[in-house]
């Protein structure tokens, strides 16, 4: 079990940062960073993420609130007196030093003059074992992101700090980064606090994921059950694609919600609203497009009885290699999304084809209709 109190765990009471009294970057927060976690705070620019990340390293003093670091209240310490390291996008490298200088640079800055083993260690621990002779420019940036990394945790900080430090890479290299970030956390048992605008990122990586818009946290948990189970528009569209359809509830029985749309009937889980769900009323039935199945109109009696089903016309197709991702126009939805596994694909399914998209019912979730049904869209996948 890990634990919520130890010396690296981090504690927000209250936090929050105003700029001149006229601008909030981060609203009063109240968060808590188990030890060893990794810990992702995600969400696009301007969304008070870095501002956060930036009062745990002691380089921007908090409006209200406090910081501990266990049971310990760091607010008021200055950043060299905190049990805290950053890593940044820009990975700040000696380019005179050698990479095993760089490495040890902060033991040698503390007074520590027999570094070898522990710069052989770290070097290994990241996989440059066999390239400590070597000067920064001499480096890929993957490479380069490791020493930075390398430097950072032989210091041994109670919590290392993240700030986008895979935003300067191409993507195939980002992706074996992510997994070397996750293999050395895993071994050296530090806590991670990782800043990202990318959500596979934080998915792949995190143990839990802070979801942040407009200086708060719209929502937290594992990145499975922020994916599953959205709780609001913005996570549900921010979090890879959702096809949120709106829809009036006819009836709420048996811990199921049968609703209606364009005519069309469909069901969902009751415990799988955000919102409670009444006879009458408004909702936003929400699903991922990986979740939908699509057959053909002229095979609808192939569709398993049970499952709610949609009509609708092909408007465009795209082969992507691993899938074909469908864009329906359907009376309940102009655009919906629906990514099919290129398994066995059939040929009919064309841009003006008519078709029936299909899917069991407890995949869906239910959002509350009051809303912005767009929330979150044009921020995905934002650069900054």
């Amino acid at each position: 079990m890990t634990d919520t109190t130890g010396g690296g765990a981090v504690r927000l009471s209250g936090i929050s940062k105003s700029y001149g009294g006229s601008f909030t970057a981060v609203h009063p927060l109240d968060l808590t960073v188990p030890q060893g976690a990794f810990f992702a705070l995600l969400g696009a620019s301007g969304c008070g993420k870095t501002t956060t990340l930036r009062m745990i390293a002691g380089l921007e003093d908090p409006t209200t609130g406090s910081v501990f670091l266990g049971d310990r209240d760091i607010t008021r310490l200055p950043p060299y007196k905190r049990p805290v390291n950053t890593v940044f996008q820009s990975y700040a490298l000696f380019p005179h030093l050698s990479i095993h200088e760089n490495v040890a640079f902060g033991l040698r800055r503390r007074g520590i003059t027999s570094v070898k083993k522990q710069v052989g260690e770290m070097l290994d621990l990241v996989e440059l074992g066999d390239l400590a002779a070597r000067r920064p420019h001499q480096l890929s940036g993957g490479q380069q992101q490791r020493v930075a990394l390398a430097r950072a945790l032989i210091n041994h900080p109670q919590v290392l700090l993240l700030d986008e430090p895979l935003g300067a890479l191409d993507l195939k290299l980002r992706r074996q980064m992510q997994l070397e970030l996750k293999r050395i956390q895993t071994e050296v048992g530090i806590t991670f606090v990782h800043v990202t605008h990318d959500q596979e990122e934080a998915m792949s990586m995190a143990d839990t994921v802070a979801v942040m818009n407009g200086g708060r946290v719209e929502q937290l948990g594992a990145p499975a059950e922020l994916y599953e189970n959205p709780r609001t528009t913005f996570v549900a569209n921010f979090l890879g694609t959702s096809n949120l359809i709106e829809a009036e509830v006819l009836s709420t029985a048996g811990g199921e919600v049968l609703v209606t749309a364009a005519g069309a009937r469909l069901r969902l889980p009751a415990g799988r609203c955000a919102t409670a769900p009444a006879a009458g009323g408004a909702l936003l039935v929400g699903i991922r497009p990986e979740k939908m199945s699509l057959v053909h109109a002229d095979d609808t009696g192939t569709v398993a009885d049970g499952r709610n089903r949609l009509t609708g016309t092909i408007a465009a197709a795209a082969f992507i290699g691993v899938s074909t991702q469908y864009v329906i126009d359907s009376p309940v939805c102009p655009e919906l999304a629906v990514y099919v596994q290129n398994i066995e694909r059939d040929p009919r399914l064309t841009p003006g084809a008519e078709v029936v998209l299909h899917w069991n019912p407890e995949h869906s979730f239910g959002l509350d209709a009051a809303q912005d049904i767009a929330s979150g869209v044009e921020t995905a996948g934002d650069p900054s």
